[in-house]
């Protein structure tokens, strides 16, 4: 973090030759808003004001100390400062309840949208599915809140959108402008929130249908926005999806592009802020803030600052060092 004499150094430097006048300049130096004017006869001042900040943070996953060495890498402030989070709360790392249970209690200071493995965890509660090998939600399931905790899971939203960004966990397909995207995902949202939840999580696994279609109803609409939103990494131009491929971009299949280099993808215009593909790993692009780096598999968990677009990042345990990544036929939980 900058020293404040340092803050007021870049404020003098970027007030230049017009000291003297009646002139004042602002900005950003640092996690510091530097607010700075002179006044003849009066010299110059500067204004330091430590302003809100949000950070946008990668797949988490269960990873509760590291989330606590990367809040304090940055000086999380809670009075402050927000947290944006990428999905995949949970799972894989070894305490899923701890962080679902801070994250929560952050209240409006944190906005997590939906992830596949959060999906999982909803519908292995409800007996939708069955519990594999790898998992590690057992904490939660046991806990004598998990009612609370697993009530506020399911209202959280698939696409948080403000200012000129949208959190999303997986993508979003090529033909959906991002107000499309946040109206289909407020779709699913209210059949999460509804008194029908649980029949709905019972018909969400699966892969088809593979692509959007307007006319899509019922369930076969909803899994395609989820499929989408939460599982995404490779499509066709036309919006096709491909599930069984989870490395790097360069092994995309014949005809198949990373979601987020589609020619014309009308959500282009915001910046897409997700997680999800631990092989892509970290990539800060112009419109593109992807910040799975791969914690649970012994990479790093990274944030990123949006104001200046700082980064920052803790070294993790390999958790899930041990599991096989899936292979088969994908479902909303068994995406690495």
């Amino acid at each position: 973090m900058q020293h404040l004499s340092q803050v007021v150094q870049i404020a003098k430097d970027r007030f230049g030759k017009l000291l003297g006048h009646d002139r004042f300049t602002r900005g950003w130096a640092g996690p510091f808003y530097y607010n700075m004017g002179s006044k003849r006869g009066l010299g110059d001042v500067a204004v330091i004001i430590r302003a809100m900040a949000t950070y946008a943070i990668g797949d988490v996953q269960g990873s509760f100390e590291e989330l606590q060495a990367l809040l304090r890498a940055f000086g999380f402030d809670r009075a402050k400062d927000r947290l944006w989070f990428v999905g995949d709360l949970v799972n894989r790392g070894p305490a899923s309840l701890a962080t679902l249970r801070f994250v929560r209690d952050l209240g409006d200071r944190a906005v997590t949208v939906l992830g596949n493995h959060d999906l999982h965890l909803l519908a292995l509660a409800q007996g939708a599915v069955k519990a594999r090998e790898d998992d590690t939600l057992g904490d939660v399931l046991a806990a004598r809140d998990r009612d609370g905790l697993l009530d506020w899971l399911r209202h959280r939203p698939l696409v948080h959108v403000a200012a000129n960004y949208a959190l999303v966990h997986a993508g979003l397909l090529p033909q959906w402008d991002v107000a499309t995207a946040k109206a289909l995902a407020g779709e699913v949202e209210a059949e999460l929130r509804g008194p029908r939840h649980k029949e709905f999580l019972a018909q969400l696994y699966g892969s088809r249908p593979d692509r959007w279609n307007d006319d899509l109803r019922g369930i076969d609409r909803l899994r395609v926005i989820v499929n989408a939103m939460t599982r995404l990494r490779f499509c066709t131009p036309e919006g096709v999806m491909e599930f069984h491929t989870k490395g790097e971009t360069a092994e995309a299949p014949a005809g198949y592009l990373p979601w987020f280099e589609v020619p014309g993808r009308k959500s282009a215009d915001y910046t897409l802020v997700c997680g999800h593909w631990s092989a892509l790993g970290l990539r800060i692009a112009p419109k593109l803030l992807a910040l799975d780096s791969g914690c649970v598999w012994g990479g790093k968990l990274s944030a990123v600052r949006l104001e200046d677009r700082r980064l920052y990042q803790v070294p993790c345990a390999a958790y899930g060092a041990h599991v096989k990544a899936p292979a088969g036929r994908a479902r909303p939980g068994r995406e690495r």
